[in-house]
């Protein structure tokens, strides 16, 4: 499936908006029923990139939601994920099976997390917690003093809800107040109504700054000047630059050298993350999120075809096409005040010149859209490549937004 299939994601979030986890699939026909083979080589897949035999767990605090059928509850492949971090949602229906009921037990017994779809949860009863440690619940709006009841008992138990569909800001806020704990959709990415928010915050203005004199070529001197007013900033960046990831070798202490040794491409980069993580207003945690993903994923899709430089331009892209919401700012006024190149402007605009498709295919992934396979194509990237670089992109983001 992974070399034929793509791969999509839904995360779910809790009512702080902070992502806890992300619901994995394959992009099928909505009408069309997974086959056993087909999960199984999901959970192999997934496992393979995301559960690293030296670095173990790379998707940090986050769960992986997979959706499963009873035949494959015994499957090898599951080993090869961390059970405190794997969550498998099956129909309540088929715990009818005695079969079935032993093997999800002996997975709960094991602390792989079982979440079961359409659940009567009048039926279930007191025998949820010994089997389930999520269910989906089903907000409706309609008889919400029925629900609240149902939701009220629920919460005294260990059994944690999962709301589904939740489509408007209004079912958020309700179903936030009602204690359900997480929810699965792509609200985040339909705009907050909320007060207009004018201008930057001071770091933010900071940041800006270093960005247009980037952009002008500034001086390494001048840079490290306007660094050592902001003593976060200067931090940050020593801590970038010392990371393993970075993987300097040595321990850089100077801003003139780690300014040297980052590179004027790649600090621009650098700051673009900084500045949507130094929002206060118009913030959301998985937005944030999102934008790392999105940007990385655009990044590594353009690698082979564009190079390194091009493909750091994309994510820059990647990282602006949600500034306005991160920023709290007009896409408009965003454009107009952080230097942006011809072709990263064509990008955010009309999702044209050479990196725009690559950004529109990262946007189509989240979306689980239709335009996946077509953009695919055109870019000439096989199924395979583009699951690899999602999963890449997804690990890649808990490192700096975590």
């Amino acid at each position: 499936m992974h070399q034929t299939h793509f791969l999509v994601r839904e995360p779910l979030l809790d009512p702080q908006q902070r992502v806890v986890g992300y619901e994995l699939a394959w992009q099928l026909d909505p009408a069309a029923v997974p086959a056993q083979a087909e999960l199984e080589d999901l959970v192999r897949f997934v496992a393979g990139l995301v559960n690293d035999a030296e670095r173990g767990w790379l998707l940090r605090d986050k769960t992986l939601f997979l959706q499963a059928v009873p035949g494959m509850l015994s499957t090898d492949a599951l080993h090869d994920l961390p059970p405190q971090h794997t969550v498998l949602s099956i129909r309540t229906a088929e715990l009818a099976n005695p079969d079935t009921l032993a093997a999800v037990r002996a997975l709960r017994a094991g602390d792989v997390g079982i979440l079961l779809r359409n659940c009567d949860l009048a039926r279930v009863g007191n025998r949820l917690p010994m089997i389930a440690s999520f269910v989906e619940v089903r907000f409706t709006g309609a008889d919400v003093a029925e629900q609240a009841r149902a939701y009220a008992a629920l919460k005294q138990s260990s059994v944690r809800m999962v709301g589904r569909p939740v489509t408007t800001w209004e079912d958020f806020d309700a179903c936030a107040a009602l204690g359900i704990d997480a929810f699965v959709g792509k609200l985040h990415l339909t705009p907050r109504p909320g007060p207009e928010v004018k201008g930057m915050n001071p770091a933010q203005t900071v940041i800006l700054q270093l960005m247009q004199m980037v952009q002008a070529n500034a001086d390494v001197p001048k840079l490290e000047g306007v660094l050592k007013r902001d003593a976060a900033l200067s931090y940050k960046l020593l801590r970038f630059i010392n990371s393993a990831g970075f993987g300097a070798g040595r321990e850089v202490q100077s801003l003139k050298q780690a300014i040297a040794m980052l590179g004027y491409q790649p600090l621009y980069r650098w700051l673009t993350l900084l500045l949507a993580t130094a929002s206060t207003s118009g913030y959301s945690p998985v937005l944030l999120e999102t934008a790392v993903v999105r940007g990385r994923l655009a990044e590594l899709l353009g690698l082979a075809a564009l190079g390194r430089a091009d493909a750091e331009n994309i994510f820059v892209a990647g990282m602006f096409s949600l500034l306005d919401r991160l920023l709290g700012i007009p896409m408009q006024e965003v454009l107009e005040t952080v230097p942006l190149s011809a072709e990263i402007v064509a990008a955010l605009l009309e999702r044209g010149g050479r990196y725009g498709p690559y950004l529109a295919l990262a946007e189509a992934c989240e979306l689980n859209s239709s335009l996946v396979a077509s953009l695919a194509a055109s870019l000439r990237l096989a199924p395979e490549e583009v699951n690899r670089a999602h999963l890449s992109a997804l690990a890649w983001a808990q490192s700096v937004t975590g």
